[in-house]
């Protein structure tokens, strides 16, 4: 049947075609990456992010300049700035890093807007602790008291504050378009970056008392923050992105080693699609591959719009020329195309 691969069909009957809806693609999978079957317990989003078959890592052949910027970031305890395209696999670097390493979960900060200093170091959970304290005094009154909750159950670490706890080796934090970002938090991050610590008020407070209090963790655990503050024993692992919409002020560069990601070339791109997709899709989808080989200099696309429509036409290889084609325009429409 020619559009068998179709599940909506446009004949407003409803049907049960959604049965045949295939498996999602791998670096959609949420189930199998959260099912750690692959990445581990450590990095569930690794399979996503690196490959089900696991063979970016060993395949991707980064470019020297790449390798040279990861080592110097690594040898000085510096942050990487890696700046280029999207799609060009900026985010994708600190996994890689972390997988090789073997540095575990990578903590993600993605930047919007509205992002602040204090959404990447803690939050402190003021209203919540007052509810509960609230709620105790009624269960005594009433005579089913129970013992009230420590201010750490209030008190959970942000991405930054997380990858700033003592550890013998370095938590990898990638902090994703710092470019999206308001004009002060480049500035704010300089002296957390610099000096590799922070202060919790609410603990500091309380450290004659209460010198030891254990919070909670950007990835759900539990530590010990002693006397409030928080100071990293080796520097963390940090990469910012930024898809290069603006410029930073200079002492932020000053603090990173920089990196300009060029886009993928024919070696990369062949070795990711058969990381996610297998040999045969990488066979089968050459003239895909050429199709972004080839693009107009300057025309941006992503390695993912690749994957998507080589995934996609995989799907609709029986049907005709025509609509495999189609599909393809449809999804590897250039970036900076406006319509």
């Amino acid at each position: 049947m020619v559009n068998e691969w179709r599940i909506y069909r446009g004949v407003g009957q409803p049907h049960d075609g959604l049965r045949r809806l295939p498996p999602p693609p791998p670096w959609r999978d949420f189930e199998e990456a959260r099912s750690g079957a692959e990445s581990g317990p450590d990095d569930p989003s690794s399979a996503r992010r690196l490959g089900v078959r696991r063979r970016l890592v060993e395949n991707y052949a980064p470019r020297p300049a790449e390798v040279d910027a990861v080592n110097a970031a690594l040898y000085l305890r510096r942050p990487l700035l890696v700046t280029g395209n999207p799609g060009t696999g900026k985010s994708t670097l600190a996994y890689a890093v972390a997988h090789e390493l073997g540095l575990g979960r990578v903590l993600r900060w993605p930047i919007v807007s509205r992002t602040t200093l204090q959404d990447g170091l803690y939050r402190y959970d003021a209203i919540g602790r007052l509810q509960d304290v609230q709620l105790e005094r009624a269960q005594g009154a009433a005579g089913a008291a129970t013992p009230p909750s420590g201010i750490g159950s209030y008190i959970r670490l942000g991405p930054l504050g997380t990858a700033l706890l003592p550890s013998e080796t370095p938590r990898v934090l990638l902090i994703d378009e710092l470019d999206k970002s308001d004009l002060d938090l480049p500035n704010d991050l300089l002296n957390i970056l610099e000096e590799g610590e922070f202060g919790i008020p609410e603990l500091e407070r309380l450290a004659d008392r209460e010198p030891v209090v254990e919070v909670l963790t950007h990835d759900g655990r539990r530590a010990a923050v002693h006397g409030g503050r928080v100071a990293c024993g080796v520097f963390p692992v940090i990469i910012l992105t930024s898809n290069g919409e603006r410029d930073f002020p200079a002492p932020l560069l000053r603090r990173c080693v920089q990196l300009e990601l060029e886009p993928p070339g024919e070696e990369q791109l062949t070795a990711m699609v058969e990381a996610h997709l297998g040999d045969e899709s990488a066979v089968a989808g050459r003239d895909l591959i050429d199709r972004f080989l080839d693009r107009e200099p300057g025309e941006v696309l992503a390695a993912d719009q690749l994957l998507n429509a080589l995934f996609l036409t995989q799907h609709a290889r029986s049907t005709e020329r025509l609509t495999r084609d189609r599909i393809a325009d449809m999804l590897m429409q250039p970036l900076d195309r406006s319509r």
